[in-house]
């Protein structure tokens, strides 16, 4: 399994967490994401806006993983006609200090699911589930630095690859602290916790990664890691892991994971062995409440295109300390099963 970080470096500046000029690829993509969650009240949630100016819409998600196993989930792909802000069917990011400190703030309908598996049929699930009101305002402050950035190669040479082929010319993440309030119906939650935040641009179709493993964790402000595998078509695998450790990221050599899986082959529990310099570190992760998330689109030959995503609320555990984040599961589903089925 190859390592990403023995090819690629990265070039990031505080100019970076503004919104970037749109080049000509059609599937021009800049997005802001970020997760959070309560430790003592195990509960959490995600929010996503990503532009898509060349094709005129955004993508904007909110995702609540609510104390007694409900979720609340939006999906809605709102008109927009410029990259100028991430602000879009009520959802908004403010960078209100670069690299350091982000606010998040939602108002709008969620749809409230006794059963978040429902979602594997989004047609019916919104037909049958309630529509109510739901409000979010959040503040982070980031607990590290950046990692990340613009892709290079080693050589300080730019990254190159095919706008039809790409994820995103630019990507990077930084673990986060949180506290704010979030609303669903009548209730509301006063919410203190930690997370991950992402921030993409460049040409991105979800379905051109044939599967990946993604899973941000936390376990208190001194503490975090983030650890990716990918999959290619071609049997090829690429990884690349970081531990947040007082204030400073530490990169992982290698990486392994083991995951355990239902009928549907959803994950419900998962192992973690990464070794850096100083040795092994063993994380054991255990999934809480998941909801099945899909994207389909049209190629240029008309099929249709279909990637299942899978949004884990996961508690971790590492020597001792129990902490939450997310697992998020990413295949293209093939003749009607998931490419990296039993996979990571």
């Amino acid at each position: 399994m190859r390592n990403m970080l023995d090819t690629l470096s990265f070039r990031v500046s505080p100019e970076d967490e503004y919104n970037h000029p749109v080049d000509d690829a059609k599937n021009f993509n800049e997005s802001m994401y970020i997760n959070i969650f309560d430790f003592n009240r195990a509960m959490g949630g995600w929010f996503r806006v990503g532009n898509r100016p060349n094709e005129g819409n955004a993508e904007v998600t909110c995702c609540l993983y609510i104390p007694d196993g409900s979720v609340g989930f939006i999906f809605s792909r709102p008109n927009i006609s410029s990259n100028e802000s991430l602000d879009a069917a009520g959802l908004k990011f403010e960078v209100q200090e670069p690299l350091k400190r982000i606010r998040v703030t939602y108002g709008g309908p969620v749809c409230l699911l006794k059963n978040p598996h429902e979602m594997a049929k989004p047609m019916k699930a919104f037909a049958e589930n309630p529509i109510v009101d739901c409000s979010v305002a959040l503040d982070f402050q980031a607990v590290g630095p950046v990692f990340g950035g613009e892709m290079v190669n080693r050589d300080g040479s730019p990254f190159r690859e095919p706008p039809e082929e790409a994820f995103a010319k630019a990507h990077y993440e930084q673990h986060m602290s949180g506290a704010g309030t979030i609303r669903v119906q009548e209730r509301e939650w006063k919410i203190d916790g930690f997370g991950l935040r992402d921030h993409s641009w460049g040409p991105r179709y979800w379905q051109n990664i044939f599967w990946y493993r993604w899973l941000p964790m936390n376990f208190g402000p001194d503490l975090g890691f983030m650890f990716m595998i990918m999959g290619r078509e071609d049997g090829n695998h690429q990884m690349m892991g970081i531990m947040l450790e007082n204030g400073r990221y530490v990169p992982f050599r290698d990486v392994e994971l083991q995951t355990e899986w239902d009928e549907n082959y959803y994950q419900t529990a998962l192992k973690v062995k990464a070794g850096t310099d100083d040795g092994v570190h063993e994380i054991e992760g255990r999934v809480l409440s998941l909801i099945p998330l899909r994207n389909r689109r049209k190629n240029e030959a008309g099929d249709v295109l279909e990637t299942r995503i899978t949004e884990g609320m996961t508690e971790y555990r590492y020597r001792g300390r129990v902490g939450y984040g997310m697992s998020e599961y990413l295949d293209q589903i093939i003749h009607g099963e998931p490419a990296g089925k039993e996979k990571g």
